[in-house]
Protein backbone atom coordinates (compact mmCIF):
# COMPACT_ATOMS: atom_id res chain seq x y z
CA UNK A 1 0.00 0.00 0.00
CA UNK A 2 1.09 3.52 -0.57
CA UNK A 3 1.44 6.13 2.06
CA UNK A 4 -2.10 7.27 1.59
CA UNK A 5 -3.43 3.95 2.45
CA UNK A 6 -4.46 3.55 -0.99
CA UNK A 7 -3.54 -0.23 -2.98
CA UNK A 8 -2.30 1.61 -6.61
CA UNK A 9 1.41 1.76 -6.49
CA UNK A 10 2.16 -0.21 -10.00
CA UNK A 11 5.69 -0.44 -10.21
CA UNK A 12 6.53 0.66 -13.91
CA UNK A 13 8.83 -1.90 -14.74
CA UNK A 14 6.62 -4.99 -13.28
CA UNK A 15 6.77 -6.47 -17.23
CA UNK A 16 10.33 -7.58 -16.15
CA UNK A 17 9.80 -9.96 -13.92
CA UNK A 18 7.51 -12.33 -15.53
CA UNK A 19 9.51 -11.54 -18.74
CA UNK A 20 12.38 -12.98 -17.01
CA UNK A 21 10.43 -16.10 -15.82
CA UNK A 22 9.38 -16.72 -18.68
CA UNK A 23 12.57 -17.01 -21.00
CA UNK A 24 13.47 -19.53 -17.81
CA UNK A 25 10.48 -21.09 -18.93
CA UNK A 26 8.98 -21.05 -15.76
CA UNK A 27 5.31 -21.82 -15.55
CA UNK A 28 4.29 -19.35 -13.32
CA UNK A 29 5.73 -16.16 -13.75
CA UNK A 30 4.46 -13.85 -10.78
CA UNK A 31 6.52 -14.79 -7.85
CA UNK A 32 4.90 -14.52 -4.10
CA UNK A 33 7.42 -11.85 -3.74
CA UNK A 34 6.89 -10.28 -6.91
CA UNK A 35 6.63 -5.92 -6.20
CA UNK A 36 3.85 -6.07 -8.43
CA UNK A 37 1.41 -8.10 -6.15
CA UNK A 38 2.97 -6.18 -2.64
CA UNK A 39 -0.22 -4.34 -2.41
CA UNK A 40 -2.67 -7.06 -3.23
CA UNK A 41 -0.09 -8.93 -0.56
CA UNK A 42 -0.27 -6.18 2.36
CA UNK A 43 -4.22 -6.29 2.15
CA UNK A 44 -4.32 -9.76 2.11
CA UNK A 45 -2.45 -9.81 5.59
CA UNK A 46 -5.13 -7.99 7.23
CA UNK A 47 -8.33 -9.80 5.68
CA UNK A 48 -10.53 -12.09 7.47
CA UNK A 49 -9.75 -15.87 6.48
CA UNK A 50 -14.00 -15.55 5.64
CA UNK A 51 -13.22 -12.64 3.21
CA UNK A 52 -10.51 -14.49 1.58
CA UNK A 53 -13.03 -17.35 1.10
CA UNK A 54 -15.18 -14.84 -0.33
CA UNK A 55 -12.33 -13.40 -2.80
CA UNK A 56 -10.91 -16.12 -3.74
CA UNK A 57 -13.83 -18.41 -4.83
CA UNK A 58 -15.21 -15.60 -6.54
CA UNK A 59 -12.47 -14.90 -8.50
CA UNK A 60 -12.40 -18.77 -9.03
CA UNK A 61 -15.65 -18.83 -10.78
CA UNK A 62 -14.59 -16.79 -13.77
CA UNK A 63 -11.61 -19.27 -14.50
CA UNK A 64 -13.84 -22.20 -13.73
CA UNK A 65 -15.90 -20.28 -16.65
CA UNK A 66 -13.75 -19.86 -19.47
CA UNK A 67 -12.44 -23.41 -18.97
CA UNK A 68 -15.79 -24.74 -19.03
CA UNK A 69 -15.77 -22.86 -22.30
CA UNK A 70 -12.90 -24.27 -23.62
CA UNK A 71 -13.67 -28.14 -22.40
CA UNK A 72 -17.00 -28.35 -22.20
CA UNK A 73 -17.30 -31.91 -21.27
CA UNK A 74 -14.26 -31.31 -18.59
CA UNK A 75 -15.82 -30.87 -15.14
CA UNK A 76 -13.12 -31.44 -12.82
CA UNK A 77 -12.17 -27.34 -11.92
CA UNK A 78 -16.01 -27.23 -11.37
CA UNK A 79 -16.16 -30.07 -9.14
CA UNK A 80 -13.06 -28.40 -7.16
CA UNK A 81 -14.94 -24.88 -6.82
CA UNK A 82 -18.35 -26.86 -5.49
CA UNK A 83 -16.21 -28.87 -2.94
CA UNK A 84 -14.82 -25.63 -2.00
CA UNK A 85 -17.56 -23.79 -1.02
CA UNK A 86 -19.38 -26.72 0.42
CA UNK A 87 -15.97 -27.13 2.92
CA UNK A 88 -16.31 -23.93 3.59
CA UNK A 89 -19.69 -24.45 4.59
CA UNK A 90 -19.03 -27.11 6.34
CA UNK A 91 -21.20 -29.13 4.48
CA UNK A 92 -17.86 -31.74 3.98
CA UNK A 93 -14.92 -32.22 5.26
CA UNK A 94 -11.73 -31.77 4.04
CA UNK A 95 -10.49 -35.12 2.54
CA UNK A 96 -12.95 -34.64 0.06
CA UNK A 97 -12.34 -31.15 -1.10
CA UNK A 98 -8.53 -31.97 -0.94
CA UNK A 99 -9.28 -34.58 -3.39
CA UNK A 100 -11.74 -32.56 -5.94
CA UNK A 101 -8.79 -29.75 -6.21
CA UNK A 102 -6.07 -32.12 -6.47
CA UNK A 103 -8.41 -34.01 -8.97
CA UNK A 104 -7.97 -29.84 -10.51
CA UNK A 105 -4.65 -29.61 -10.65
CA UNK A 106 -4.45 -32.97 -12.15
CA UNK A 107 -6.24 -31.90 -15.28
CA UNK A 108 -3.82 -29.25 -15.67
CA UNK A 109 -1.16 -31.80 -15.79
CA UNK A 110 -3.26 -33.22 -19.09
CA UNK A 111 -3.46 -29.97 -21.06
CA UNK A 112 -0.73 -28.57 -23.64
CA UNK A 113 -2.40 -24.61 -23.37
CA UNK A 114 -0.06 -22.79 -20.75
CA UNK A 115 -2.82 -20.43 -20.11
CA UNK A 116 -5.49 -23.06 -19.51
CA UNK A 117 -2.70 -25.12 -17.45
CA UNK A 118 -2.34 -22.01 -15.41
CA UNK A 119 -6.45 -21.37 -14.97
CA UNK A 120 -6.44 -24.84 -13.31
CA UNK A 121 -3.97 -24.04 -11.09
CA UNK A 122 -5.38 -20.65 -10.39
CA UNK A 123 -8.41 -22.77 -9.64
CA UNK A 124 -7.21 -25.02 -7.14
CA UNK A 125 -4.80 -22.31 -5.62
CA UNK A 126 -8.14 -20.58 -4.92
CA UNK A 127 -9.89 -23.49 -3.20
CA UNK A 128 -7.33 -23.76 -1.16
CA UNK A 129 -7.81 -20.80 0.81
CA UNK A 130 -10.56 -22.38 2.26
CA UNK A 131 -8.15 -24.47 4.18
CA UNK A 132 -5.38 -21.39 5.06
CA UNK A 133 -5.32 -17.83 3.84
CA UNK A 134 -1.91 -17.97 2.25
CA UNK A 135 -3.11 -19.53 -0.46
CA UNK A 136 -4.27 -16.74 -1.47
CA UNK A 137 -1.82 -15.36 -3.39
CA UNK A 138 -1.38 -17.84 -5.72
CA UNK A 139 -4.75 -17.77 -7.51
CA UNK A 140 -3.65 -14.36 -8.74
CA UNK A 141 0.08 -15.96 -9.29
CA UNK A 142 -1.61 -18.28 -11.72
CA UNK A 143 -3.92 -16.17 -13.51
CA UNK A 144 -2.24 -13.53 -14.09
CA UNK A 145 0.43 -16.22 -15.82
CA UNK A 146 -2.56 -17.14 -18.03
CA UNK A 147 -3.22 -13.58 -19.21
CA UNK A 148 0.50 -13.58 -19.80
CA UNK A 149 0.46 -16.79 -21.75
CA UNK A 150 -3.15 -16.29 -23.69
CA UNK A 151 -1.85 -12.12 -24.57
CA UNK A 152 1.77 -12.29 -24.80
CA UNK A 153 4.33 -10.71 -22.92
CA UNK A 154 4.24 -7.47 -24.69
CA UNK A 155 0.35 -7.10 -25.17
CA UNK A 156 -0.67 -8.16 -21.64
CA UNK A 157 0.36 -4.89 -19.55
CA UNK A 158 -3.13 -3.49 -19.80
CA UNK A 159 -5.61 -6.51 -19.02
CA UNK A 160 -2.56 -7.72 -16.06
CA UNK A 161 -2.42 -4.04 -14.61
CA UNK A 162 -6.82 -4.18 -14.90
CA UNK A 163 -6.91 -7.62 -13.72
CA UNK A 164 -4.72 -6.64 -10.35
CA UNK A 165 -6.90 -3.66 -9.95
CA UNK A 166 -9.68 -6.42 -9.97
CA UNK A 167 -8.24 -8.33 -7.44
CA UNK A 168 -7.63 -5.70 -4.83
CA UNK A 169 -11.28 -3.90 -5.54
CA UNK A 170 -12.84 -7.25 -5.05
CA UNK A 171 -10.77 -8.13 -1.81
CA UNK A 172 -11.99 -4.35 -0.05
CA UNK A 173 -15.45 -5.20 -1.01
CA UNK A 174 -15.33 -8.66 0.72
CA UNK A 175 -13.67 -6.87 3.47
CA UNK A 176 -16.42 -4.71 4.00
CA UNK A 177 -19.19 -6.69 3.45
CA UNK A 178 -18.09 -10.72 4.43
CA UNK A 179 -20.45 -10.48 7.26
CA UNK A 180 -23.33 -9.15 5.71
CA UNK A 181 -22.77 -13.09 2.99
CA UNK A 182 -25.81 -15.25 4.63
CA UNK A 183 -24.18 -18.55 4.49
CA UNK A 184 -23.27 -21.03 6.50
CA UNK A 185 -19.52 -21.68 7.55
CA UNK A 186 -17.96 -24.44 8.78
CA UNK A 187 -16.43 -24.45 12.66
CA UNK A 188 -12.97 -23.90 11.63
CA UNK A 189 -14.02 -20.75 9.83
CA UNK A 190 -15.90 -19.63 12.76
CA UNK A 191 -12.28 -18.98 14.91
Amino acid sequence: MNPNGNCDSIPTDWTAEPAARLNRKNQVLFAKDSPFLYDLEALLQGTDHRAAVLWALELAEQSVAELEKAYPEETRPREALIAARDWSAGYIKMPLAQRKILDCHGFAKELTNKAHIALCHAVGQACAVVHTAGHALGYPMYELSAIVYRLGIHNCRDAVEQRRKTYIDRLLFWNAHWQEEQQPWAAFLEK
